[in-house]
């Protein structure tokens, strides 16, 4: 990069930077007082390194306490298989939308464009109501089934298998492959960009979910880790913010850690989904 590019480009990253810090800031407060006694956390300056570490008394009220590996766990089942059942559904459906021409194909699409338009809360009791006539509150079917199918996904999907070119498809079915084939054998391996960013706003989504697992779930066997830290604050932490910020940084750091591992895909997705209107 020469000298004047840089000279160019250094408001822009300086604006980036200051944004990025403010961006960090909450969960960087949070580290630190995971780190903090009582008394340093309610003071009234603010320093982000402790003068007194109490970060291993913090954590290890964390795990002597609640079954954290047990809420992880539950984590990844039903963050796993939401997105699981959401990739299988969205897309073939959006490669549908997408390429094929049949009738009402636009009227599909506008109720798929109205169900973005839902929110969680309006289904929670007629969903609620549903798991208990049928038994299945307090289990992951109850935690699962309902996000199955995201709307958000199909018009996702269907925005970036617009932009594949429709040759490659057209070599695919010379060759003899069906739609189902070309679907997962041809689409799908050319779509993990746009995979990738959904997986991550699926598993975000839902991995920090507490308006449905606090409904469905009310035993700590299926708690999820949003759940677990509300159980802990009401069995054992009380006021004890420091340890209830140690709770946190467990609870959201497998997320940090499987964004830094696929970042650059998902930077590729959303750069390339919704190129073509």
């Amino acid at each position: 990069m020469s000298e004047r590019s840089l000279l160019r480009d250094l408001p822009r990253l300086l604006l980036l930077g200051i944004l990025a810090v403010l961006m960090l800031m909450p969960y960087l407060w949070m580290v630190s007082a995971s780190t903090k006694p009582l008394d340093e956390i309610f003071r009234a300056s603010l320093s982000i390194l402790p003068e007194h570490f109490a970060g291993w008394d913090n954590y290890g009220k964390v795990f002597a306490r609640i079954p954290v590996f047990r809420y992880l766990a539950n984590g990844v089942v039903v963050c796993g298989g939401i997105l699981f059942f959401q990739l299988l559904f969205a897309v073939p459906a959006g490669y549908a939308l997408a390429k094929l021409r049949f009738r009402g194909r636009e009227w599909i699409f506008g109720a798929v464009m109205l169900g973005l338009l839902v929110p969680v809360q309006v289904t929670a009791l007629p969903l609620y109501a549903a798991f208990s006539a049928t038994g299945l509150l307090n289990s992951y079917t109850a935690l699962i089934a309902p996000f199955t199918a995201s709307a958000f996904a199909v018009f996702m999907f269907r925005q970036f298998f617009r932009t594949l070119p429709d040759d490659l498809l057209h070599a695919a079915r010379l060759d003899g492959m069906g739609e189902l084939q070309v679907v997962w054998r041809v689409v799908l391996p050319n779509a993990w960009p746009a995979a990738t960013a959904f997986a991550i706003f699926s598993v975000v989504a839902h991995w920090n979910d507490l308006f449905w697992p606090l409904i469905a779930i009310s035993d700590q066997a299926h708690a999820t880790p949003a759940l677990g830290v509300l159980f802990f604050r009401s069995v054992d932490a009380g006021d004890d913010y420091g340890a209830l910020m140690a709770t946190a940084v467990v609870m959201t750091l497998p997320l940090v850690l499987a964004f830094l591992v696929a970042q650059r895909r998902f930077v590729e997705g959303i750069a390339t989904t919704g190129l073509k209107g």
